[in-house]
């Protein structure tokens, strides 16, 4: 009998939300307010938190709000209201703020107004397949439904892109009548932007001791295994490097658990709970991946990145891969763990070679990252201004057209 009322309560409240809905979707849409939440609804953060902030700062008219979780309600500012997903105000914020902004997206039982406006930030610049895609790899789609993707995308009218390379695979694998918008990636903009006060604060936090590198090991998930993969002895690795070196060892929010134990004389630190992967990478000296998309944000700060590539082949088998990150990579290539350790203990990692192929990497995929791509979306998208337009500087120019830099990335369209 509990369970029976249990689930009846539960009947009657959904129905009763879906009745609420339904009448916030005859009101009039509210012309200054905005909405913004991350993937699964975690914390402040991402594109989606960059762009809140740069609401609040470059068009203050406009009043913001996030759906969290309320466990992650601590990370968002005083100044935006806190909503959690599912609840009255939820729905009502759905149905009547001009401006909603998500990575990843919002319910699909949305119902797209006209006034309405969704900006998709999307998670970052694509190594491995996205979207319609995942059609020729079914282990890494698993269980999609791309009748509901398809309908998801016709809702966006604008998607970002840092890079000329987004912008081909975003357009061809989310097909729809959106407008991207090439500005560089807003979730950057902390990483150009922290001071050195910032960062030596961020190492005293995480108690990384004076005159020592840290390393931040982050690798992705593997859609062919169903439990993490540890593919470095990072005890031993820490032990061979020795007392110079400091390992920050990152696991994939998909695993929700730490990817190693404390050890080396605590110069072996888990950091997988840390709510905040930009002030990680801030604080760090080097970067150690496989083919996670945060080795293209990390190169914006022109900081050595290490591939660790052990299984590259099975790794593309399943999930695919829009190009071979071992013939074009951000810096030195390691293909065991013993050659991993070789290249910090010889100096390799921070070489003239690992300098020469990060250039190249930084020049097709940070063309604009200048610490200013939240502003430029925001008036593009609020304000209604263009890059080239009215607004100028004394001196002719624009004030917030991308910065790109050489190179071939240099001809990607703004």
């Amino acid at each position: 009998p509990r369970r029976a009322a249990t689930a009846a309560r539960r009947s009657v409240a959904a129905a009763a939300l879906r009745l609420h809905y339904r009448v916030q979707l005859l009101l009039p849409v509210r012309q200054t307010e905005a909405v913004f939440t991350g993937h699964r609804s975690h914390g402040h953060g991402c594109g989606p938190g960059a762009l809140e902030v740069a609401f609040r700062t470059y068009a203050p008219r406009v009043r913001t709000a996030w759906i969290a979780d309320p466990r992650h309600h601590h990370t968002i500012p005083a100044a935006t209201r806190r909503i959690a997903p599912g609840t009255a105000a939820y729905w009502t914020a759905l149905a009547r703020s001009k401006y909603l902004v998500s990575n990843t997206g919002f319910d699909r039982r949305m119902v797209k107004r006209p006034g309405q406006v969704v900006v998709q930030t999307q998670l970052g610049t694509p190594l491995k397949k996205m979207g319609l895609d995942l059609l020729e790899h079914p282990a890494a789609a698993r269980s999609t439904d791309f009748d509901a993707l398809l309908a998801d995308v016709d809702k966006w009218d604008y998607v970002l892109s840092a890079n000329r390379h987004s912008t081909l695979v975003w357009e061809r694998v989310y097909p729809s009548s959106y407008a991207t918008l090439e500005y560089g990636q807003p979730s950057n903009d902390l990483l150009l932007t922290a001071s050195s006060d910032d960062r030596e604060r961020i190492r005293a936090g995480l108690g990384i001791p004076p005159d020592t590198t840290a390393i931040l090991y982050a690798p992705t998930h593997r859609d062919y295994r169903v439990s993490q993969r540890l593919a470095l002895d990072l005890e031993r690795v820490a032990r061979l490097l020795g007392p110079r070196f400091m390992i920050l060892a990152r696991s994939h929010p998909a695993y929700g658990a730490p990817l190693t134990r404390p050890g080396a004389d605590g110069r072996l630190v888990d950091v997988s709970d840390h709510p905040d992967v930009t002030a990680l990478c801030v604080a760090s000296d080097a970067l150690v991946t496989d083919y996670s998309s945060l080795m293209f944000d990390y190169a914006c700060l022109d900081r050595p990145i290490v591939i660790h590539a052990d299984d590259w082949d099975a790794y593309e088998a399943a999930r695919g891969t829009y190009f071979d990150l071992r013939t074009f990579p951000p810096g030195a290539v390691a293909r065991s763990e013993d050659e991993l350790i070789d290249i910090f203990a010889t100096g390799h990692w921070r070489g003239s070679r690992s300098g020469q192929l990060r250039s190249a990497f930084r020049a097709r995929f940070c063309p604009y990252d200048d610490g200013r791509a939240a502003e430029r979306v925001v008036r593009h998208v609020v304000l209604g201004e263009r890059p080239g337009g009215e607004d100028r500087n004394t001196d002719g120019g624009s004030p917030w057209v991308p910065r790109q830099q050489s190179g071939a990335a240099g001809a990607a369209r703004v």
